[in-house]
């Protein structure tokens, strides 16, 4: 049974940092691309940042390059998102994905083709203005 289990959310004021971690089982994480993403309130999901299998590749979305870190560690099958300076707007429930989507930069950010097969239920940020 594939497990993807979200942890590391929570309330923090702005300029503030929070580390996400997403943890697996039942899958092969060394062999999945591993991406992050968010939904706000009334807004739709949007991809935050990407990272290939081997984690030499990282992608960002443009609001949040600069300020957020992805990782992985193949060994703890974990993945991490890094996040400093956070903002008002970076309020979302942050989600992670599994799959074997290829993650690229276009003129207009970050993209991904394929699919992400597995996903977590996503954990709450909240950050105060």
């Amino acid at each position: 049974q594939v497990q993807v289990v979200e942890s590391g959310g929570g309330f923090v004021q702005t300029g503030g940092s929070l580390t996400l971690s997403c943890t697996t089982s039942g899958l092969s994480f060394a062999d999945y691309t591993m991406a992050w993403f968010r939904q706000a309130p009334g807004q739709e999901r949007e991809g935050v940042s990407c990272i290939n299998w081997t984690g030499a590749n990282l992608y960002y979305s443009n609001p949040v390059k600069g300020r957020f870190t992805i990782s992985r560690d193949n060994a703890k099958n974990t993945l991490y998102l890094q996040m400093n300076s956070l903002k008002p707007e970076d309020t979302a429930i942050y989600t992670c994905a599994a799959g074997p989507a290829v993650c690229a930069y276009s003129s207009s950010g970050y993209y991904y083709a394929g699919d992400f097969l597995y996903w977590g239920r996503g954990t709450q940020v909240t950050v105060s203005s």
